[in-house]
C-alpha cells in the first residue's frame, strides 16, 4: 500500500512539473481573453459570417457546373440536361406521375358548370397527378378553336376563381385568366397551397405558427420532396393533359404571377417542351432567399442555380420577366417585399445567352417602377410567342359563379391533406 502511495505521489509530482513547463498558448494560438460570459453569441456571429462567406462566393463558382455549349440550340440543350436533372431533383419533382385524365365533377350545390359568357365555358376541374395528389383548379373552355393554351397560376393567396372575374380581390386589368379566354384561349388555372395559418387543435402545432405551405415544406423535405416540387408537377400535369388533347406538338405557355410566378419559372425551367412562360413578380437575385419564407427553402439552390442560371435552362425559349409590385410577406419565418429595379435588371443581364440567343423580354414600368401583374406590354410579349399577334381588351361581359354553396377554403384544405398524405405514403414506405 505504501509501495503505491509512492508510485502515485511520483506520478502527481511529474504531472504538475509537465504543466508548470507548458507555454503560455499552443504554437498559432492566443490565450483566450473575451469578457463576455455568453460564448455561445460568438460563436454564432462566427457561423453568421461563414455561410454567408460561402453565399457571397457561390456565383462566382457556379461556372464549374456548367458546360454550355451555344454551337447550335440542339447541343445547347444536350449540354445543360444534366444541369436540368439535378434542378427537377433538388425541387422534388422526381415522382413518376399517374396517366393523364381530366375530370369535371360537381353536384347540385357546385355544378361542374361554373360559368359561361358568350366566348367561353368554365368547368372546376381535377386531374391526378401523384398517387392520391390530384391537380384542383378550373378550365376554360373555348366555344370557338382555341387560339392557343396556356396554364395561368395565380399568387398562392389568390384563387383561380379571382384570375377569372367570379371573385373579387384581383382588378380587372390584372385577371389574367379571364383575358386570356375572351381572347380565344384555353386556359387551366391550378390552385397553389396558400400561407393561411394552420388550423389544429394541437396546441405544439399551434405555437409553432405554420403556414399550410411551411407545414407541407417541414414533411416533405426529409423525403426528397418540397411543396414547390409538387405544384411543379401538378402544373406538368396539366400540360401533360394539353397535349393529350391536341398533339404532342402543341405550344403550352406558362404564366404566373408572385408565388405562382416561382412555380410557372421553375416548371419551365423542368420540362423543355413547355413554349413560353411569363415570369411576373418574381425573377430577382437569389442571393438572400436564406431571408425569404422558410417555404423557398431549396437543399443546395445557390450552388448552382440562380435566377438567371434557371433563366438558362428556359433558353432558346421565349421567357417573358415583369418587374411587378409582389405581396408583402411577413412572419413566415423570413420576409419578402418587391425587389428594387436594379437587383432584378442586374440578374436578367446575368442571363447568359451566348452568341445564337436572345435575351428575354425584361417588362417594367415607367422610370424603372414595377408594373403589372399581366401588364399590356408582358401580355402581348407573351402571346406574341403563342402566335397570337393583338389581345382585345377585356369586354363588359362579367362572369358569374353558378355554384352556390362554393368555398374555396374546402378545395384548399383538400389539397393541403392530399399533399400530407402523399409525403406520409412516402414516409411509411421509406424503410424498403
Amino acid at each position: 500500500m505504501k509501495q503505491t502511495l509512492l508510485v502515485g505521489a511520483g506520478w502527481l509530482l511529474a504531472i504538475c512539473s509537465a504543466v508548470a513547463q507548458l507555454p503560455e498558448s499552443l504554437p498559432e494560438t492566443t490565450r483566450l481573453t473575451w469578457e463576455e460570459a455568453d460564448l455561445s453569441a460568438r460563436l454564432m456571429d462566427g457561423a453568421h459570417r461563414f455561410v454567408e462567406r460561402k453565399i457571397a462566393e457561390t456565383a462566382s463558382h457556379r461556372t464549374q457546373f456548367w458546360a454550355r455549349d451555344f454551337s447550335s440550340p440542339e447541343a445547347y440543350a444536350k449540354s445543360v440536361q444534366t444541369n436540368r436533372a439535378r434542378f427537377r431533383s433538388i425541387i422534388g419533382a422526381v415522382d413518376t406521375r399517374l396517366p393523364i385524365r381530366m375530370e369535371r365533377f360537381g353536384d347540385e350545390a357546385e355544378p361542374i358548370w361554373v360559368t359561361e359568357t358568350s366566348a367561353y365555358r368554365v368547368f372546376q376541374v381535377r386531374w391526378p397527378v401523384l398517387e392520391g395528389l390530384s391537380g384542383h383548379g378550373l378550365w376554360v373552355q373555348p366555344k370557338e378553336k382555341a387560339t392557343g393554351h396556356v396554364i395561368a397560376l395565380p399568387d398562392a393567396d389568390q384563387t383561380p376563381e379571382q384570375l377569372m372575374g367570379l371573385a373579387p380581390g384581383v382588378p380587372p386589368e390584372s385577371q389574367v385568366g379571364r383575358r386570356l379566354a375572351e381572347n380565344g384561349f384555353e386556359v387551366l388555372l391550378p390552385t397553389l397551397i396558400n400561407r393561411a395559418r394552420l388550423k389544429t387543435d394541437d396546441q405544439q402545432l399551434r405555437a409553432s405558427d405554420q403556414t399550410h405551405r411551411e407545414w407541407i415544406y417541414r414533411q416533405a423535405f426529409h423525403m426528397g420532396r418540397h411543396v414547390i416540387g409538387y405544384e411543379v408537377q401538378t402544373v406538368l400535369a396539366a400540360a401533360d393533359w394539353f397535349r393529350q388533347q391536341h398533339g404532342n406538338d402543341l405550344k403550352v405557355g406558362l404564366c404566373g404571377y408572385a408565388e405562382g410566378g416561382l412555380i410557372a419559372f421553375y416548371a419551365a425551367a423542368v420540362e423543355p417542351r413547355i413554349a413560353a412562360v411569363l415570369v411576373s413578380g418574381y425573377f430577382d437575385s437569389r442571393q438572400a432567399v436564406w431571408a425569404e419564407p422558410i417555404y423557398r427553402n431549396v437543399w443546395g439552390l445557390l450552388r448552382e442555380f440562380g435566377d438567371a442560371e434557371l433563366a438558362s435552362l428556359i433558353l432558346p425559349r421565349a421567357l417573358i420577366v415583369e418587374h411587378s409590385a409582389v405581396p408583402t410577406v411577413v412572419g413566415h419565418k423570413g420576409e419578402w417585399r418587391t425587389p428594387g429595379f436594379a437587383s432584378v435588371a442586374a440578374e436578367v443581364e446575368r442571363i447568359q445567352t451566348g452568341p445564337i440567343f436572345h435575351k428575354p423580354v425584361f417588362v417594367h414600368g415607367e422610370q424603372e417602377k414595377p408594373i403589372g401583374p399581366f401588364s399590356e406590354a408582358a401580355m402581348t410579349a407573351f402571346a406574341g410567342q403563342l402566335g397570337v399577334g393583338k389581345l382585345t381588351a377585356l369586354s363588359e361581359e362579367l362572369p358569374v359563379d353558378r355554384r352556390a354553396a362554393f368555398d374555396p377554403d374546402t378545395r384548399q384544405h383538400r389539397l393541403v391533406q392530399e399533399m400530407e398524405n402523399h409525403v406520409q405514403m412516402l414516409v411509411r414506405q421509406s424503410d424498403r
